[in-house]
């Protein structure tokens, strides 16, 4: 089995190539910007590194969100196309299931909280049990003193990821609370090894139809006003 993996879901891209002996080559590029051009040249790198070529994949996975539109959009649409180019099968994963998978080992019987920031006070969350079962449902959460407050009661919760990052004054309110020190990013590793579960259970997608998961509408900025001078 070998298997590529991509998360686009905040800003830059992270690419892994997994097989049957688990993680053959990763790269990630971590910028403000996020195109289609810059995601190829990962895919093609870390192939390339892993000693095998695209025909060679069995499936292409991709984090389907929450996260950036644009980010997603551009991540999807790559992953659609080869697998479109390839013909192989398409395999989606949630974007927050896959970065607790990160730190699901280091806080045995915690609640794991990631976070991605969304806008102002607003994060797209989930909660998971450090088995990386979800005991509370991806969602858009507007911050503010009462977060979370039924759950932190009886369970101690790790929160991170940016969204988590931004709201750390509300979150350390509440002893209960922890927020790790180092930065847990979206990554295509723990997608893919995510990715690699579904592929044993024939998990596909319709390619034709898949779209992100996005959560939201996009919201546009409003258009300036043009200025007349005389």
């Amino acid at each position: 089995m070998l298997l590529l993996s991509i998360d686009t879901s905040i800003r830059g891209c992270s690419v892994a190539v997994l097989g049957n002996s688990g993680l053959l080559a990763s790269y990630d590029l971590n910028t403000d910007k996020s195109s289609s051009a810059m995601l190829t040249t990962l895919v093609k790198s870390a192939v390339e590194h892993s000693g095998y070529d695209l025909a060679d994949l069995d499936a292409v996975a991709i984090a389907k969100g929450p996260g950036s539109y644009t980010g997603l959009r551009v991540g999807v649409s790559t992953a659609k196309g080869l697998c479109y180019a390839l013909d192989k099968p398409l395999i989606a994963i949630n974007t927050l299931q896959a970065m607790s998978l990160q730190v699901e080992s280091f806080h045995p019987g915690h609640l794991l909280c990631p976070m991605i920031d969304a806008r102002r006070m607003e994060v797209y969350a989930a909660v998971f049990d450090d088995q990386n079962a979800f005991v509370w449902p991806t969602q858009a959460v507007i911050m503010n003193n009462e977060s979370f407050q039924d759950l932190l009661t009886d369970h101690k919760i790790v929160f991170f990821g940016d969204g988590a990052a931004k709201c750390k004054p509300l979150l350390l309110e509440h002893p209960n609370a922890v927020l790790p020190e180092m930065e847990i990013r979206p990554s295509a590793i723990t997608v893919g090894k995510l990715a690699v579960q579904a592929f044993e259970t024939n998990q596909f997608e319709d390619v034709a139809a898949f779209e992100p998961y996005y959560l939201k509408d996009f919201m546009s900025p409003p258009p300036k006003k043009a200025s007349l001078t005389v």
